[in-house]
């Protein structure tokens, strides 16, 4: 049985039986070379629940009849004592519920063990973390001394970075991550990419995805260390998309933060922007749109200004909070 080839021109043509077809014919193709495969998985968005987990029953219950468990009575109260009114209807801060900040900044204690510590004040939730990334980059939107600014992204990447950097008018400096050594990322392969960014440009920030997207490596922490070395040396911001930390079966995760701090000064004292989502991970809640970004050693004028265009979008969505 052969299934339809559906036009990438026109995706949303197709209907429901052409979207979950998996059989392909190999020499209908429009180049008509042969293909050696029959059979595409659809896995490109990370959409667990799509691809058949089954959600979590926790946030689903209902707090009012007398067959729900105690526990999750009082995990409602507690948040619902923490909205406005009581309402998941009422806008939160724009930072976020301060109860929900709070387990955040537990769990980070938790993952990254005695001796680090974290705060509710240093993060923000938002409508997952893409709403953070574009809200943490538009902070280097702009020139210095004449040179349009750069934020240095991996190729491969996930492709959020390089259309808001696109979108924001920031300049893109792309480094290599090496296919041959299972997806690698070198000090000299950064070192080549910031020098030729800074021939037209100011390079400002850099960018880094662990576990990597798509490429699925996960750095050690030699290396992490050699990546924060590099960019004191050369005076980036760091980000840390570490969205997958959680789907980690095979080696240890370091995240940027627990290993500058035990990196010491001066490391531990750069500034630091990490990403988590709810969309990843043992929830993989993807449509509840929520994640958070923890802010580190800003400049207490960058803080302000951030606070402030994260008050004009009022506050991320509560019930994905």
């Amino acid at each position: 049985m052969q299934a339809k080839v559906l036009n990438p021109k026109r995706p949303e043509r197709a209907s429901r039986s052409e979207r979950s077809a998996t059989l392909w014919d190999c020499r209908s193709r429009d180049d008509g070379v042969v293909k050696p495969f029959k059979r595409v998985v659809r896995a490109n968005i990370g959409d667990c629940h799509a691809l058949g987990q089954p959600p979590i029953t926790f946030i689903r219950q209902l707090s009012t009849s007398p067959e729900i468990p105690s526990d999750v009575k009082d995990r409602v109260r507690e948040i619902l004592g923490d909205c406005i009114r009581g309402s998941v209807g009422s806008y939160s801060p724009a930072l976020g519920l301060r109860v929900v900040r709070e387990r955040v900044a537990a769990y980070m204690r938790a993952r990254d063990g005695a001796g680090v510590p974290a705060s509710p004040d240093d993060v923000c939730l938002g409508a997952g973390a893409s709403d953070v990334i574009k809200s943490v980059l538009t902070l280097f939107a702009g020139q210095i001394d004449g040179k349009p600014s750069a934020v240095m992204i991996p190729i491969p990447q996930y492709p959020l970075f390089s259309g808001t950097l696109a979108e924001l008018g920031i300049q893109m400096a792309e480094y290599y991550l090496d296919e041959e050594h299972e997806w690698a990322l070198s000090r000299e392969e950064l070192e080549r990419s910031w020098r030729q960014a800074s021939d037209t440009c100011a390079v400002r920030a850099l960018v880094v995805i662990n576990p990597g997207n798509p490429t699925g490596q996960v750095l050690s922490r030699e290396n992490i260390e050699e990546i924060i070395k590099f960019a004191y040396e050369r005076r980036l911001f760091l980000l840390a998309d570490e969205v997958y930390q959680e789907n980690i079966v095979c080696k240890p995760f370091y995240s940027f933060k627990k290993v500058m701090h035990e990196m010491g000064m001066p490391y531990s004292g750069m500034e630091l922007a990490s990403f988590l989502t709810c969309s990843k991970g043992w929830a993989a809640e993807c449509g509840l749109r929520s994640g958070y970004v923890e802010l580190l050693r800003l400049q207490p004028a960058v803080r302000k200004a951030f606070d402030a265009a994260r008050g004009v979008m009022q506050c991320p969505t509560v019930l994905g909070q």
